[in-house]
């Protein structure tokens, strides 16, 4: 059957439109595009040389177990790295990316000697970069407790958030935020614990109105106390009295006449503290031991007439 000439020209448009090839989107997904080469921007998903990709000194998680990084260099020598890592333009070194999620994939991928890794370019600022990391590493529950916390930190110090404005970004309420910001107060040692792992945070937030969080941190790694036993003891520990300073005493006119008669016959400072009926103290400050030689001498020739 001979086709219209209108359904020859639907029929050209529509090969025009057609992808030149099913599966594109796919590909891309596995890596089966051509490598972007170096010079060139890469798309917003490709393949980039390792060599090219550096760490994020904003990134919030410090720790990386080495036992941890060979396991997942073991899987990636199998299976390639199968999700691409966030980066985004270096700010400072045109042509080179630094880490916004994913440095534990780019560590085992050196691990593995891989040369080039698949990865997502989006252009960030400081604060965003750190926003996506934070909310990764916490996904994943990949942060110590101390590591959080000084996240937190970094964006309410250093860019201005509130902790408002973190609840909603992070998906964390803001109770979480402040108690998890709380743990820096507590001493250097108390939050190595944490980060190891010894304590938890219910322990430490039952530590931080303590007098001596460091001891009884101690005690309940030492006892593996459980966070209701912390809650019981801390509550236990009685804080710290401060004496209270007694009220100075006023001394009377016949005292204070006896100290000027003396002070000026010896020609040192006296001081009087009169206690009643139970006696007192007598008190002659010098400066010398040449005073004080005088001093023997005169009680010596009091004592000899006497």
């Amino acid at each position: 059957m001979n086709e219209s000439p209108k359904m020859v020209e639907e029929n050209a448009v529509a090969q025009e439109k057609k992808p030149t090839r099913l599966g594109r989107g796919l590909s891309a997904l596995l890596g089966e595009e051509p490598p972007e080469s170096p010079q060139s921007e890469p798309s917003s998903n490709a393949k980039v040389p390792i060599a090219y990709i550096d760490a994020n000194p904003l990134q919030p998680r410090r720790t990386f177990r080495a036992e941890d990084i060979d396991d997942l260099a073991a899987s990636v020598r199998e299976n390639g790295i199968l999700q691409p890592i966030l980066v985004r333009p270096h700010p400072r070194e045109q042509g080179r990316y630094q880490i916004v999620a994913g440095e534990r994939r780019w560590r085992a991928a050196q691990k593995a000697q891989l040369h080039e890794i698949p990865v997502l370019v989006r252009e960030l600022n400081d604060s965003e970069t750190l926003e996506l990391a934070l909310v990764e590493n916490i996904q994943r529950a990949d942060l110590d407790p101390i590591e959080e916390a000084k996240g937190y930190e970094t964006l309410i110090e250093n860019f201005g958030h509130t902790q408002e404005q973190l609840s909603k970004t992070i998906g964390k309420s803001r109770s979480h935020i402040a108690n998890t910001m709380r743990l820096l107060t507590l001493p250097d040692e108390v939050q190595a614990f944490l980060k190891e792992g010894q304590l938890t945070p219910g322990h430490a937030r039952a530590l931080i109105t303590t007098d001596q969080p460091l001891a009884l941190a101690r005690q309940i790694v030492e006892e593996s106390l459980s966070v209701r036993d912390t809650e019981t003891l801390a509550k236990s520990q009685k804080p710290t009295s401060v004496p209270t300073p007694k009220p100075a005493q006023t001394k009377d006119a016949d005292t204070r006449a006896l100290e000027e008669n003396v002070s000026r016959s010896l020609g040192l400072r006296v001081s009087i503290d009169d206690r009643g009926p139970k006696g007192g103290v007598l008190k002659i400050s010098y400066k010398t031991l040449e005073q004080l030689d005088d001093v023997c001498r005169r009680l010596a020739s009091v004592t000899e007439a006497l």
